[in-house]
């Protein structure tokens, strides 16, 4: 790895040990005893990685890339490339200073981001993607161009959708978070006001507290900031972010589900939001920010129809033919009955759900695994069942609720329709 990738995990460290600290311990300890605190466990963090930089490296032994690491334990993970889905490089805000890059590798059936190899100069990073994707088979694929060089020649391909910044930041106001902020500034400043209480303490703890509640909304601007949509051949490439930036890449055939939601205060401006289900990507990611999930962040009915006619040829969201469950599901469903659908396109099983949050789940017929048809006590006194329409990607849809004849009747269609949409590619 590049000299430099110990400071920068040490940076990293200073964070995370800044914020497990607390403004607590500051306030029982005293600032003098907090900074010794701050200086040593940074310091212990940072010998530890130059430690794992020392014994950390990576070498492709005919077509696997092969990651030594460990000083002590010795380990070594050995990846065949054949089995590469994907190689993003991602650039957050301290590599962007230092001119280094993070190299992540997708796999099929990958647990997880496989050697995420950080950090490499930007040069070397781009020179390694190339060179992994070249060993797979997939040295179609262009890498974004090094610091101070001339950008390389797009690929074949053509713009989907590009997110306005003004969108993505007005939306992010339309979330629950920033609308109810104001309420509770002025609650903390009545409160304060009334107690006659402004300590050093009090005010920073409060405004940690603020801060906590507008992360979510925030770092879906930063991290969703300039977003581009482009189609290249079978795969979608999708870049974005601000701070962080990154280039990921979705293979068509691997999308499982698409997800359509409509939170309720961008119904006001008629937005909604689109998702991706990909197999083989991290699904067990506990960061959802490296999962290759985001299709539009947000966009309007028509901009939505043109991007899900480039994943599902042929579905049109407004034309989606779901039906409620029968009137007796109303004991389950006094209110949300009316807002449950599903049914059979052409194309795709659609699933609708949610009142306030409304969302819609369409999965092709040739990506359905199983289908599972279930009751619980409540639905066998009523005669209803649940159909479920499981993918490799482990979420699918669901048909809650459903008379038990078309229940049966409807899980038999299911059936019927993903064996022949898979079909033609047996032959194939």
């Amino acid at each position: 790895m590049h000299p430099l990738s110990p400071a920068l995990h040490g940076a990293k460290s200073l964070v995370v040990v800044i914020a497990g600290l607390s403004w607590s311990t500051l306030s029982r300890v005293g600032f003098g005893w907090f900074a010794v605190l701050v200086t040593v466990f940074v310091l212990g963090a940072t010998v530890l990685s130059v430690i794992s930089w020392w014994n950390t490296g990576y070498h492709l032994v005919g077509r696997e890339l092969r990651v030594h690491e460990g000083l002590i334990w010795r380990r070594t993970r050995a990846i065949p490339l054949e089995r590469l889905q994907a190689v993003e490089v991602v650039r957050p805000l301290l590599a962007q200073l230092t001119g280094l890059a993070e190299l992540r590798l997708e796999v099929v059936g990958g647990g997880k981001t496989e050697a995420p190899l950080a950090y490499l100069s930007v040069a070397e990073a781009n020179a390694l993607r190339q060179r992994l994707l070249a060993v797979a088979g997939r040295a179609h694929e262009v890498a974004p161009p090094a610091a101070g060089e001339p950008p390389a020649p797009a690929p074949a391909g053509r713009r989907l959708h590009t997110v306005r910044n003004r969108d993505l930041l007005v939306s992010q106001l339309l979330t629950p978070q920033a609308f109810l902020l104001p309420f509770g500034v002025a609650f903390v400043v009545t409160q304060f006001l009334s107690e006659g209480s402004w300590s050093f303490i009090a005010v920073a703890s409060t405004l940690t507290a603020m801060a906590g509640v507008l992360l979510q909304p925030v770092r879906r601007v930063l991290d969703d900031w300039s977003f581009r949509l482009d189609r290249d051949d079978d795969t979608l490439r999708v870049r974005n972010g601000l701070l962080e930036t990154r280039m990921q890449t979705v293979p068509l055939h691997r999308v499982q589900t698409v997800g359509v939601t409509w939170p309720l205060l961008w119904r006001v401006k008629g937005w909604l939001r689109l998702r991706l289900e990909v197999a083989g990507y991290s699904a067990a990611e506990p960061d959802d920010r490296n999962r290759p999930d985001r299709l539009l962040p947000v966009g309007d009915t028509h901009a939505a129809e043109l991007v899900v006619a480039e994943v599902l040829p042929g579905v049109r969201l407004g034309a989606l033919p779901t039906t409620p469950p029968p009137r007796r599901a109303r004991w389950l469903r006094p209110l949300t009955r009316a807002a449950v659908g599903a049914g059979l396109d052409e194309q795709v099983f659609a699933a609708r759900s949610g009142l306030l949050t409304r969302r819609l789940t369409l999965v092709p017929y040739a990506r359905i695994q199983s289908v599972r048809v279930t009751q619980g006590p409540v639905q066998r006194r009523l005669r209803l069942a649940t159909v479920h329409a499981d993918t490799a990607g482990g979420s699918g849809a669901a048909a809650p609720d459903r008379d038990l004849a078309e229940a049966w009747q409807l899980a038999a269609e299911l059936i019927t329709r993903a064996h022949a949409a898979r079909r033609p590619h047996r032959r194939g």
